[in-house]
């Protein structure tokens, strides 16, 4: 096993910004490599793309629960990560609130990205609570990961601006491209050790 940093990539659908950050890597910009990565859903994307790239992917059963992990699944995930020497969780479009014992397991190295300038509009489908609220700036956030919902402290943001025409699936697509975008670009920062976290303040050394 190499002395890089290591990833491991958490994912529900379809992959994007796990193909992003991968093909970052591939590029040259993420001094980092993919150790694993899992999946609570059998027929996920995620699962393909990195099967293409022939990293290592697993499925997981997620157990009884619809928004969670059930303890033995929590359990599974976290002795994959950890038998991968993961250094850094990169949260893929993972549709299930991590809890107590994977946040203890991790603590300060799991990130996540969402489709709003945090902390406005948490939650679920932000591009759409954005649009209907009637804001002109959207865009979208990458934090790290705490018990509560999308309020870590921020790594980096990137806007976008609400047009008079967009759809909910207009404005949508605009912020994932913009959070393949930004997205790489704050876990090579992390690989590279360049930030530090005092307090909710991610400062991002020279």
């Amino acid at each position: 096993m190499s002395n890089k940093f290591r990833l491991g990539v958490l994912g529900s659908g379809k992959g994007s910004n796990f193909a992003a950050i991968a093909d970052a890597i591939t590029a040259g910009k993420i001094p980092a490599e993919v150790g694993i990565v899992l999946s609570d859903v059998e027929g996920a994307g995620i699962l393909a793309q990195a099967r293409d790239r022939k990293l290592p992917a697993q499925f997981i059963p997620p157990g009884k629960f619809r928004t969670k992990l059930d303890e033995e699944a929590e359990r599974a995930f976290v002795a994959a990560l950890q038998t991968a020497k993961v250094d850094l969780i990169v949260l893929a479009g993972f549709m299930r609130v991590l809890k107590g014992d994977f946040l203890r397991a991790f603590e300060g190295r799991i990130v996540n990205v969402h489709p709003s300038l945090l902390p406005s509009f948490p939650g679920l489908e932000a591009w759409k609570q954005a649009l209907d609220h009637g804001v002109k700036v959207a865009g979208c956030t990458v934090h790290f990961v705490d018990a509560g919902v999308d309020s870590g402290a921020v790594i980096g943001q990137q806007a976008v601006p609400v047009l008079d025409n967009d759809t909910a699936e207009t404005l949508h697509q605009r912020i994932h491209a913009a959070e393949h975008d930004l997205y790489p670009k704050c876990v090579a920062a992390i690989a590279r050790g360049g930030i530090s976290v005092q307090g909710r303040r991610v400062i991002w050394k020279p």
